[in-house]
């Protein structure tokens, strides 16, 4: 497996096209690979995180090294930036039980309901937060992890280290047919569990809509002392 980090130029024509259609940038990703289909090692997953108006970085996890070359054409800056590939073993392989690690998902909260006039259940999205964090509460240990509980001074009994960064609702064309998609972007501190489940998270996501933009779970070293070595 490896995982890419590339910035995109949101100023150019091209990368708003991409960044307004999880439809044609999951086109864009999978054109990288000369074969995108899933493995036994993983599946493409990718993720847009937003720092700003003018910085919108890219992350791509796969199980082949990427070639991005178009879409730095099309929506990067072709003379100065380029992607950084690195492999990800260097961090699943190192996944033990009791490891705390900083993490970022982007993920499609959904439960199966009926609504009027419905004769099957159908995905419907969670809509406030605490459904949506209850979501990921409900589906953390069978990913490997757990969600800490938050250690700070004004910290209230039973809350926990997770927060909802960014919230929506995505809306785009495919074919004949208009998809909605609602979003959660979820941070905190988890706990591995279960480091073989986790590395199989990390490798093949969490959630629904992984083609759109969901499911791509990142961690990253702690600011606390027990930072895994």
């Amino acid at each position: 497996m490896f995982l890419t980090r590339m910035q995109i130029n949101p100023r150019r024509r091209g990368a708003r096209i991409l960044l307004s259609s999880p439809q044609a940038l999951h086109a864009a990703v999978c054109s990288g690979f000369a074969d995108a289909t899933p493995s036994d090692e993983g599946r493409i997953l990718w993720r847009l995180d937003n720092y700003g108006p003018h910085r919108v970085i890219l992350f791509v996890a796969s199980p082949d090294k990427p070639d991005f070359t178009h879409i730095i054409e099309q929506a990067g800056w072709p003379t100065t930036e380029t992607w950084d590939t690195k492999p990800y073993e260097r961090l699943l392989d190192r996944l033990t039980v009791g490891q705390r690690w900083q993490f970022r998902l982007t993920a499609n909260p959904v439960h199966s309901g009926r609504r009027e006039g419905w004769t099957d259940t159908k995905p419907l999205g969670h809509v406030t937060v605490r459904q949506q964090q209850q979501w990921l509460l409900d589906r953390a240990s069978r990913h490997g992890f757990k969600i800490q509980p938050r250690q700070a001074d004004n910290a209230v009994d039973g809350e926990l280290e997770l927060l909802i960064t960014d919230r929506g609702v995505r809306r785009f064309p495919r074919g004949d047919k208009r998809v909605t998609i609602s979003t959660a972007t979820f941070e905190g501190l988890l706990e591995v569990t279960d480091a073989a489940a986790l590395k199989n998270s990390l490798s093949f996501g969490i959630g629904r809509a992984k083609s759109y933009g969901c499911g791509l779970l990142t961690l990253a070293y702690p600011t606390t002392s027990d930072s895994p070595r």
